[in-house]
């Protein structure tokens, strides 16, 4: 299944939360994913996770990918997911990127975070991951 089979295409969020200035990442991958078909709407720099959850509600997005390497992810994911809870936004899939060792990638996984994507993965499989977890979770 490719990204362009659904009736509509699917919509990413691509965000950086916290005070990472590094983007380089977020913008490949965001690349990565129109050039596969999907509407992706990117954030910038600086984000805060109220904002994140509050733009994924507005653009009615399928799945929001963060990409972080400031180390500060075994709080930003936590709280996305918390926010996501109370905004009752249960049908979104959380993914990301970035340097996170394999414990907490583990341990954000048993919270409820999607797969999460180490500095050199194929940028082909984020697109099949996010594509596939799409036609089985999301109904359009």
């Amino acid at each position: 299944m490719t990204a362009t089979q659904f009736n509509r295409p699917i919509r990413v969020l691509v965000a950086k939360v916290g005070l990472d200035g590094h983007d380089r990442g977020a913008r490949i991958i965001a690349t990565t994913l129109r050039d596969a078909g999907m509407e992706v709407i990117y954030t910038g720099l600086r984000q805060t996770p109220e904002m994140v959850v509050n733009t994924a509600l507005q653009e009615d997005v399928d799945a929001i990918g963060i990409s972080i390497l400031s180390g500060a992810h075994m709080t930003v994911f936590p709280k996305i997911l918390q926010l996501m809870k109370d905004k009752q936004l249960d049908d979104v899939l959380v993914t990301g990127g970035g340097i996170i060792p394999a414990d907490d990638m583990a341990a954000l996984r048993q919270l409820g975070v999607g797969e999460l994507f180490p500095p050199g993965t194929s940028t082909q499989d984020i697109v099949h991951y996010i594509t596939n977890w799409v036609h089985h979770h999301r109904n359009f």
